[in-house]
């Protein structure tokens, strides 16, 4: 079983991100998002490795979390980033989601002040996809240079 953890975890680090050494950057180009226990471990090792982040595509989902743990003046967009926000959910047995109302305002709080601002003149954390792009986005995160 760990095993298979270390596998999944290194393919969604080979899917999420592309890192080149020379340039020291992180680069997420596109991300679904998925189960957040991965997304936590990656980005802090991404925090810890002092690395910029170009968002270049659709950030989703638990993708968006790099926003709650990698400092924000490391963090860049392109024009083409997209981060979508939705509430908090888990999937049963019978794959059936269900609203996890605690965790969405844990996740809500943990977004820097710009983001949760900008989720809650939206009507806030739900089921619906908030996507944040363009000049709200540039608003709030530079564009990369």
């Amino acid at each position: 079983m760990r095993r298979a953890a270390l596998v999944q975890a290194l393919m969604l680090a080979a899917t999420l991100l592309a890192s080149t050494p020379a340039s020291a950057e992180i680069r997420i180009i596109q991300s679904p998002g998925g189960q957040v226990g991965p997304f936590l471990d990656l980005f802090e090792k991404v925090r810890e490795s002092g690395e910029r982040v170009v968002i270049d595509g659709p950030c989703l989902s638990a993708c968006t979390l790099v926003l709650s743990i990698v400092p924000g003046e490391r963090i860049c967009v392109t024009k083409r980033a997209v981060l979508g926000f939705h509430a908090a959910r888990s999937v049963d047995r019978r794959g059936r989601f269900y609203a996890e109302p605690e965790a969405s305002v844990a996740v809500l709080a943990a977004y820097p002040g710009p983001v949760r601002d900008w989720i809650s003149r939206r009507g806030g954390l739900s089921s619906r996809l908030l996507l944040l792009k363009g000049r709200d986005l540039t608003a709030i995160y530079p564009r990369c240079r």
